[in-house]
């Protein structure tokens, strides 16, 4: 959920993503996605990855990650 700051804020956030959380330390509207470049908007960020410290914008494009890597998180 985000604060009242961040609600306004435009451009690219700048988060950090934990097990089942995230926390914004630079506000904006919207994150991009480590495997497609698409942005994802805030709220309707749902998969990321703690360990690799990435956001992705499906499971497919968090899939495709860990078909990459070889490994999980």
């Amino acid at each position: 959920m985000l604060g009242r700051f961040e609600r306004g804020a435009s451009g690219e956030a700048v988060v950090e993503y934990g097990d089942g959380t995230m926390r914004v330390i630079k506000p904006g509207s919207f994150v991009r996605c480590a495997v497609t470049g698409e942005a994802i908007p805030l709220d309707a960020l749902r998969y990321w990855s703690a360990t690799r410290q990435e956001a992705y914008a499906s499971p497919e494009a968090a899939m495709k990650r860990l078909a990459e890597t070889g490994r999980p998180d």
